[in-house]
């Protein structure tokens, strides 16, 4: 594993003040050298090469493979099927938790979705494996597939998303629609979409006797450590699990899937180490999905534009032999006031891989079709949407009552709107027009996402020699949490941030947590702030102790920890290096250990949210339907912002994936055979550098006491939710069309223009 270079010199000047400094990345200057080592990379000697093949029908079992042709191609070492493989310790059809999910790994010959593996074919080369995998030639029964919304008998979910209920209550929905002056029943249409990571799925496994050493992307290491001790029956300290560099993973790389098993199979069935790697329509299928959803919202609203109440009902899918079910209606949960609320979901049952988390699960499913209805409620009342949305913000969380940061929400609506020029914005739509004649329109959507923490542990070091060390299991997919928890890490010790070793992405560290659900900065950083405090804790023992040290006395109430010294509070001359205390105690170094978690009682009293505003303007070509994004405008308060530089870098991100959301992705399935058409780059349309229009970012400051003694919250994912909606709206401000199937497309458009 490479070693961070954490050597730049920001300009800071007093203690704590690494955090909030806008350090580039630390990986940067690895990663264009071509030096930063991705699980693929790793070529340990005598290496094969694994091949999935994968079913080319949705639904039915193989009646055959050829694999004597496979085996008689040279190179070709073995073929692993149902019926030649090693044995699992546990039917991996056992959900031991609620994190573990079904896989494929070659059970039973039966077929349950399309691109599901079949075969594993190992060889000499890659290109031998692959042509391996072409001569099994299958044979199929094949049945009818289920494809679709409609596809099969609705049913409600026991839950939804993670263990969430399915249906959410609070007042007289019927009668706050009855007594409404307006009212709104629209229905919204969100496609499958696939993660499509730059980094496919892969993995590298070696056995040395009944240890494994495996190189793999993982937003979980300890998980997927704990799923594999599980599947193969061996104990954790048999497994070390490499993961330093991440390239993106949006969910899908956060719970242990299929593929990555088989290539821990195939290498224990030849007895040597194998690489396998997904191609890219391989990730069509087996490693999770955002599913389709269809929407209905029904809104009310007084003759003052007082919402009266707010239904709000998603249908989704699941595969036909696994739960996940996509949690759009929570969306409606945190973001409007209203006197009556529901948010119920249903489900049905199809022939497609297990739909999994996916970047703002739920949120950016559910804010596209609220933010729209949204919308759509304030054309009905004849007011301003930005105005509407002002009037009916809630300053405590809807279904809860609890209290919430709603003053960040009110700021960030102003900012962005004052940045954005709304105040000149005509009410009626298809009023603007640019100098070429096409037709301009502005939009506007609020972000919102839970402040979410899960468990972490971190241990931390104090040197003889005046350095530090923090280590961690944590990750880094690309959004720089290598550099924001070493920066973390400095403050957290008292020292300069090139004088502290910061050592994550293995599995023999202290456990990091998920990095998911836009935590990982406030958990991990928790419990790096947390060791950090208590190994200069037992630094500050060791000298208050000590009659030799003009600390003796002060006890650890009365230092202060700051460039590399402890400080008396009470008399600053007096204060002494952290070098010297070590050097007198005759100790090598001090360490301790720090943990991360959520607050339960904090929980218990608050709401915990990050909040925003995104408004972007749209030009439509009003004889081609052309939409073209040409500027957006989000504002966010995410409390403690680390790094500035790399939270700017993740709110780009996602506001470019809700522009996607609006007007780009969606995997196509062939209703007749449940395949996806479109299982590539070329044909997955997502936005390249030419449809990303110029981006304005503004952070709103924000100090929440309540959410985590760092007071951060995560920006992962909370870009999205504004944005698609802010674009949605934005064409139906140039053209009065109101489109409500997703992605908006040129000919639901023209038809109307």
């Amino acid at each position: 594993m490479p070693e961070l270079n954490l050597t730049s010199a920001p300009a800071h000047l007093r203690h704590g003040s690494n955090i909030g400094q806008p350090l580039t990345r630390r990986d940067g200057v690895l990663k264009v050298k071509g030096q930063a080592t991705y699980a693929a990379d790793n070529h340990p000697p005598g290496m094969l090469f694994a091949v999935m093949a994968v079913s080319s029908i949705a639904h039915g079992r193989v009646t055959s493979l050829d694999v004597a042709a496979a085996k008689r191609h040279p190179g070709v070492i073995d073929v692993m099927t149902p019926d030649h493989k090693p044995q699992l310790a546990i039917d991996p059809e056992i959900k031991t938790n609620p994190f573990v999910f079904r896989m494929e790994v070659l059970q039973s010959n039966e077929v349950r979705y399309a691109n599901q593996p079949i075969a594993v074919v190992i060889a000499e080369t890659l290109e031998a494996a692959t042509e391996g995998a072409v001569l099994l030639a299958p044979r199929y029964e094949t049945l009818p597939a289920l494809v679709g919304l409609d596809a099969g008998d609705r049913y409600v979910p026991p839950v939804v998303g993670v263990g969430n209920p399915a249906e959410h209550h609070r007042g007289d929905v019927e009668a706050g629609l009855a007594s409404a002056d307006k009212r709104i029943d629209a229905t919204y249409d969100t496609p499958p979409q696939y993660h499509n990571a730059m980094e496919p799925h892969a993995i590298v496994a070696s056995w040395e006797g009944d240890s494994l050493q495996i190189d793999m992307p993982t937003q979980g290491l300890m998980l997927s450590l704990a799923r594999v001790a599980e599947l193969f029956g061996i104990p954790h300290d048999k497994i070390y699990i490499r993961s330093p560099f991440l390239g993106g993973g949006f969910g899908s790389k956060g719970l242990m899937a299929g593929p990555p098993v088989l290539g821990i199979m195939a290498a224990k069935l030849v007895g040597r180490p194998v690489k396998l790697v997904l191609r890219r329509e391989q990730m069509y299928g087996p490693v999770g999905h955002r599913a389709p959803t269809r929407q209905r919202l029904r809104i009310g609203a007084d003759a003052e534009g007082r919402l009266t109440a707010l239904d709000h009902h998603a249908r989704t899918v699941s595969s036909t032999f696994d739960d996940f079910y996509e949690p759009a209606a929570d969306a409606s949960h945190t973001l409007y006031a209203s006197p009556a609320i529901r948010t119920s979901h249903e489900a049905v049952r199809v022939n497609t891989g297990t739909p999994l988390f996916m970047r703002a699960p739920g949120e950016a499913t559910g804010s596209i079709a609220l933010e729209s209805a949204i919308d759509e409620m304030a054309w009905a009342c004849g007011m301003d949407p930005l105005a509407f949305r002002l009037k009916n913000y809630a300053e405590v969380e809807p279904i809860t009552g609890k209290p919430f940061s709603s003053k960040a929400l009110r700021a960030c609506y102003d900012q962005g709107a004052a940045r954005f020029g709304w105040g000149k914005r005509p009410l009626q739509p298809r009023q603007m027009r640019d100098d070429a004649g096409h037709l301009v329109g502005w939009g506007m959507g609020t972000a919102t996402f839970p402040a979410l923490m899960f468990q972490a542990e971190a241990r931390a070091a104090i040197r003889r020699d005046g350095t530090g060390a923090m280590e961690i299991g944590a990750h880094d997919m690309g959004q720089g949490a290598w550099t924001a928890l070493a920066q973390i890490a400095a403050d957290a010790v008292g020292l300069d941030i090139d004088r502290v070793t910061f050592k994550a992405g293995t599995s023999d560290l202290p456990d990091a947590g998920i990095a998911g659900g836009s935590a990982h900065t406030a958990t991990a950083g928790a419990a790096i702030h947390s060791a950090g405090a208590a190994v200069v804790a037992k630094l500050a023992d060791l000298a208050t102790n000590d009659e030799r040290s003009p600390l003796f006395g002060a006890g650890n109430a009365g230092v202060i920890a700051r460039d590399g010294r402890l400080i008396r509070r009470d008399d600053e001359s007096r204060s002494e290096s952290y070098a010297e205390i070590l050097a007198r105690a005759d100790v090598a170094e001090v360490e301790a250990r720090g943990t991360g978690a959520a607050n339960p009682a904090a929980m218990e009293e608050y709401a915990m949210h990050a909040h925003g505003a995104v408004f972007a303007e749209v030009k439509v070509d009003p004889e081609l339907a052309q939409v073209r994004v040409t500027r957006m405008v989000g504002a966010f308060a995410a409390g403690r912002i680390v790094n500035p530089h790399l939270v700017k870098s993740q709110l780009f991100g996602g506001m470019i994936w809700g522009m996607s959301f609006a007007l780009h992705e969606e995997a196509i399935t062939d209703r007749r055979s449940g395949r996806i058409m479109n299982a590539n780059l070329g044909e997955y349309h997502i936005p390249v550098n030419a449809d990303v229009p110029p981006l304005d970012v503004i952070t709103v400051e924000e100090h929440d006491p309540h959410v985590n003694a760092l007071g951060i919250k995560g920006v992962g994912e909370i870009g999205i939710t504004g944005s698609a909606g802010a674009v949605a709206n934005a064409v139906w401000h140039a053209t009065g069309v109101r489109v409500r199937r997703f992605p908006i497309r040129i000919e639901e458009l023209l038809t109307q223009l």
